[in-house]
């Protein structure tokens, strides 16, 4: 038994030191299991914070992987040293990607630029450029060979393009420009001819029929504004041209003339000046506008006052109506108009072109024209004529027409019964008092080229071999059929009756006739075509 139990206590001791040999042996395998993860965590450590960045920097800064590698201190830990050279080699791969992204992109920029640049010039230079060229009459090609365009291809074409479509929209503008100009001459041409066949009749006919006349007279009047109105926006001129100097006064009643409203319009004349003939039928077209503008936009019982005063600066016209003040808008746009800033036919609103007429004459004659507020509670209009238009007079004005001047008349009177004859300028008309019923207004012929002459006498009438009267330039036809009568041929004495309409146009116009609108000038005989 004592066997056993020593034998049994052997093999306990053996199994107990086997069992201590291999702990031992284990914690030692844990202490350097322990030791070779806290080195390979310093090593870890080190990459991550050192290493990397390093190699970061480097490779950054131009140095290529491998160089980076050696410049840097390596991990002892294969896996460790391989990552790191995994590292440097995307962070080269990269770098390299980055770069060529940048130089991609700024050339991109650089290009942008470019074309923004060409663009810019082709908006603020080119076209500009190519746009008053074209319409100065330059074909397409010759435009082309003078500007500079842009080197891009795309650009290139485009801007060719667009410079042929312009010269081709140009020819087009330019021909219909031609055209209607064209048919206006001749429109002007026939109400100008109108007009003096009318006032031919006028010579010939008394009593009702006188009185048809002249509103036939003024309501053609009315025709030869509009026509002229229009050929002036289209670059023609207007239906009449004077050869010496129209008094003020003859300007501002033949402008007040040309109007439907004329009744309405009161005249405060104070100046003796006279515009020169070549700017003359401009002024009194220019003031006619003006005055039918404020005419228009007033209460139809309202008056429109026109002042007139001589400057230093020059003669001086205002022009005040009673109607509603103008919005600021309004005024600016109005402004903008007499300023000549609306000459283009396609900025123009509706029937409204009175005004950009305005503005072309004003630009023309150098006439400064501008808006304020009127006294009357509307708006008024002042039209400063320089002194260049204004002639030198060779001879003073009849003291009767300086004292009749300063005195405040009506423009135009209205045949309104019973009423005495108007003031001539010159000489009173006798007064003769009517019982007629109202008829419509007749206009009292002021402008100048309206004053009847008597056609001179010519040594013999020509006519064709079929007797039929030739006419000259300037003369209308019943002129030319009064020339054929043989002079033996009594006429017929013209009977004024004293209770009509006839009878106080005539005294005005005889006045009239015996003073003169003119000082010694005449109308051109033939209506000017537009050039």
């Amino acid at each position: 038994g004592w066997a056993c139990v020593a034998v049994a206590v052997l093999v306990g001791h053996l199994l107990a030191r086997r069992a201590r040999l291999a702990a031992a042996t284990q914690a030692a395998e844990n202490d350097r299991l322990r030791a070779q993860a806290q080195q390979t965590a310093a090593q870890t450590g080190h990459l991550v914070n050192v290493t990397l960045p390093s190699l970061h920097n480097l490779v950054l800064t131009g140095s290529g992987a491998a160089d980076a590698l050696a410049g840097v201190s390596m991990p002892n830990d294969q896996n460790l040293r391989r990552l790191a050279q995994l590292s440097a080699g995307a962070l080269e791969e990269a770098v390299g990607r980055a770069a060529a992204a940048d130089e991609e992109s700024r050339q991109t920029q650089d290009a942008l630029g470019e074309v923004l640049a060409e663009v810019d010039r082709l908006g603020r230079e080119t076209l500009p450029v190519a746009v008053t060229l074209l319409a100065e009459g330059r074909s397409a090609d010759t435009v082309l060979g003078e500007l500079a365009l842009p080197q891009m291809p795309l650009m290139h074409d485009l801007s060719e393009l667009v410079v042929r479509e312009l010269a081709r929209s140009e020819r087009r503008a330019g021909g219909a420009r031609i055209a209607s100009t064209k048919a206006l001459s001749r429109v002007q041409a026939k109400a100008v001819s109108m007009l003096a066949d009318l006032r031919a009749m006028q010579d010939e006919h008394d009593g009702k029929m006188l009185g048809d006349l002249m509103r036939l007279d003024h309501k053609t009047s009315q025709l030869v504004l509009i026509a002229d109105r229009l050929a002036l926006l289209m670059g023609g001129k207007t239906s009449r041209t004077w050869n010496k100097p129209i008094r003020m006064e003859s300007i501002l009643r033949g402008a007040i003339g040309r109007i439907a409203a004329y009744q309405r319009v009161r005249l405060h004349f104070t100046s003796q000046a006279a515009i020169s003939g070549f700017a003359a039928e401009g002024v009194m077209h220019l003031l006619a506008e003006l005055i039918d503008n404020a005419a228009n936009f007033s209460p139809p019982t309202d008056e429109v006052h026109v002042y007139v005063e001589e400057h230093r600066a020059g003669v001086v016209v205002t022009v005040e109506d009673s109607g509603l003040t103008m919005s600021e808008a309004a005024m600016r746009h109005a402004e903008g108009a007499v300023a000549g800033s609306m000459a283009d036919l396609a900025s123009l609103q509706g029937t409204r072109l009175g005004l950009a007429v305005v503005g072309l004459l004003a630009l023309k004659y150098r006439i400064n024209v501008s808006y304020r507020p009127s006294s009357r509670g509307g708006t008024g209009v002042v039209v400063l004529l320089p002194r260049h238009l204004i002639a030198q007079q060779r001879d003073p004005w009849p003291a009767q027409q300086e004292a009749a001047r300063t005195t405040t008349a009506r423009a135009v009177p209205a045949p309104e019964a019973p009423a005495p004859v108007v003031e001539a300028p010159v000489i009173e008309a006798p007064v003769v008092e009517t019982h007629v019923r109202p008829d419509p207004p007749v206009i009292l012929r002021e402008v100048p080229g309206q004053t009847r002459h008597e056609p001179p006498a010519a040594p013999a009438a020509a006519s064709t071999p079929n007797g039929l009267p030739v006419r000259k330039p300037g003369r209308t036809m019943s002129e030319a059929e009064r020339a054929q009568r043989p002079a033996s041929e009594p006429t017929s004495p013209r009977k004024r009756p004293v209770h009509d309409v006839g009878s106080r146009f005539g005294a005005f116009h005889r006045s009239r006739k015996s003073s003169g609108d003119t000082l010694g000038g005449r109308p051109d005989p033939e209506p000017p075509t537009a050039g």
